[in-house]
């Protein structure tokens, strides 16, 4: 196949699958995504996860730094707290944890720490929280 014939076989494809940015159940029942990818039968590589990942750390970065003014001073374990935290709960959810936030921008990363071992995340996450609540009050990652 020419560059030319993939060219066109792609302009084909996207009029003809369209595009559709939210998983749907195509007209057999499988669920799809984009321009009529197979989710069901054929899922994403792990090139396209890694790239997907990328993308959506650098959105939970650019969320969390308008969450949290003091982000860029702190030190980096506890911007990966931070970051990772955007990332599983989204910057609205994020900013609900006002307590912490407000301990944070004191430096009383104990007290950070405690809120966030408190909070219902806590108990969805499990082990997560502690790994990241540890890390906000030592600031170490283990």
């Amino acid at each position: 196949m020419t560059p030319a014939d993939y060219a066109t076989l792609r302009l084909h494809v996207k009029q003809s699958e369209g595009l559709r940015l939210k998983p749907y159940t195509d007209t057999v029942g499988r669920l799809s995504i984009g321009f009529g990818r197979n989710l069901t039968d054929v899922g994403i590589s792990q090139i396209e996860a890694e790239m997907l990942l990328d993308n959506d750390l650098t959105r939970a970065i650019v969320d969390v730094q308008a969450v949290c003014p003091e982000f860029n001073g702190l030190d980096p374990v506890r911007q990966v707290v931070l970051a990772e935290m955007c990332f599983n709960l989204g910057a609205s959810r994020l900013s609900g944890f006002v307590k912490m936030l407000a301990a944070i921008h004191v430096e009383d990363y104990a007290t950070a720490a405690g809120e966030m071992r408190a909070s219902r995340w806590a108990e969805q996450v499990g082990t997560r929280a502690v790994r990241l609540s540890d890390a906000m009050e030592t600031g170490a990652l283990v």
